[in-house]
């Protein structure tokens, strides 16, 4: 188990930016190419109308009708237009020649005429104006446009949306961030938690049997049973150190009886549940035969793990933990039951999250360490079967059998 992110962190943000670029960029090319086609579309809108005009100042006839003219080209046109003549004068008493844009009528004629030649001169460098000729050689007027607000407003559309972005992935990486620390944090108050929850049984245990040392120093015999007890607890301070040693390393797999190693755990904490002065019955049921590839130590660990935390759970006299194991289709299966307190819904999914307690010893860092050494050294699972407050809780884990 690792403790930072370390490279894989890194490339994960590294692929992140570079798709949030790689959006950007595909967003900005996509809407400028948009804008590309629009404004074409509206120069063939105004050279269909310089066509028109031509046509209608070329024509002998009287009864031309110019219906389709106004009907479906001038009223359809919705971005700013100016028409002038030659010289690039507008007729201020003209409503016609100027479409789409937006000025004050209370202006003087100077004021107007200097307003008019500087949207002339900005349109004129967006687009080149359109001349409208007669008999092929007068220039009769010019019609220069501009860009529609649609046009605008998707010119500014990818900017915009990279500036959403890009606050979105600050926001987000700061959130990360202090997520991570968060996290960080927890585990390393989860570890040390953890730490003296197993330490805690070991050292107790050892604590009673100096007392009873004392108290029998002049039996042979019970010195002697004694001294084996003592010999069992310093045996278990060495199995934790070597696990905690252990954590990030790759363990070593072996054919093991699950039976027999959940036995071993269970015989563990029978003989010093006098110690503790309550009453909790241990017992291990099931196949007696089955095998899995397990790590001892690391698997007693889950156990070890599970017993103590059904433990904190009995709140009351006649507790009882059972252990079930049963071959299941080529897997198999380890029910842990207990008649404790029971775990709400909504805290299942909290109870293997680092750091997670409701307690002052035990699930700070255990279950989220039975989960990897489960899943991951194990590839096997481990979850909350059932569970409900004052009824008790069921662990499941699933092993592949051998």
């Amino acid at each position: 188990m690792k403790m930072s992110g370390g490279p894989a962190s890194v490339n994960i943000k590294i692929a992140l930016l570079l798709t949030a670029i790689l959006i950007a960029a595909a967003t900005l090319f996509y809407t400028q190419d948009l804008v590309k086609k629009l404004q074409q579309n509206e120069r063939e809108i105004a050279v269909l109308f310089a066509e028109g005009i031509e046509y209608v100042a070329n024509t002998t006839s009287p009864e031309t009708d110019l219906t389709f003219l106004f009907d479906n080209i001038i009223k359809p046109i919705d971005f700013p237009l100016i028409l002038t003549d030659s010289n690039n004068n507008v007729s201020l008493e003209s409503r016609t020649d100027v479409r789409n844009i937006e000025y004050d009528s209370t202006l003087t004629k100077e004021e107007l005429t200097r307003f008019f030649a500087d949207k002339i001169r900005e349109m004129d460098e967006i687009h080149k104006p359109i001349d409208v000729v007669y008999a092929d050689s007068i220039i009769l007027q010019r019609i220069h446009f501009g860009d529609s607000e649609l046009i605008n407003q998707l010119k500014f559309y990818p900017y915009l949306q990279i500036l959403i972005a890009a606050l979105f992935i600050i926001v987000g990486y700061i959130g990360f961030s202090n997520v991570k620390r968060s996290e960080q944090s927890n585990i390393w108050v989860g570890m040390a938690k953890e730490t003296a929850h197993q330490f805690g049984t070991p050292i107790s245990s050892l604590m009673g049997w100096l007392e009873m040392l004392r108290l029998n120093f002049r039996d042979p015999d019970k010195v002697l049973d004694i001294t084996d007890e003592i010999s069992d607890d310093v045996e278990k301070l060495n199995k934790i150190t070597y696990r905690f040693s252990k954590i990030g390393a790759l363990p070593e797999i072996k054919t093991m009886v699950v039976y027999d190693e959940i036995n071993k755990v269970i015989e563990y904490f029978q003989r010093r549940m006098p110690q503790t002065g309550r009453t909790v019955k241990l017992t291990v049921s099931g196949d007696k035969t089955v095998c899995a590839e397990i790590n001892s130590e690391l698997f007693e660990w889950v156990i070890e793990n599970l017993v103590k935390n059904a433990l904190d759970a009995i709140d009351h006299k006649n507790g009882e933990i059972t252990f079930s194991v049963k071959d299941n289709d080529g897997n198999v299966e380890i029910d842990v039951n207990d008649n404790g307190k029971g775990i709400e819904m909504k805290r299942r999914k909290d109870i293997f999250r680092p750091g997670y307690s409701t307690k002052r010893r035990g699930w700070g860092l255990g279950l989220s360490l039975s989960k990897r050494i489960i899943e991951v050294y194990h590839r096997g699972k481990i979850f909350v079967k059932n569970s409900a407050p004052g009824g008790g809780t069921t662990f499941k884990i699933i092993l592949r059998k051998t």
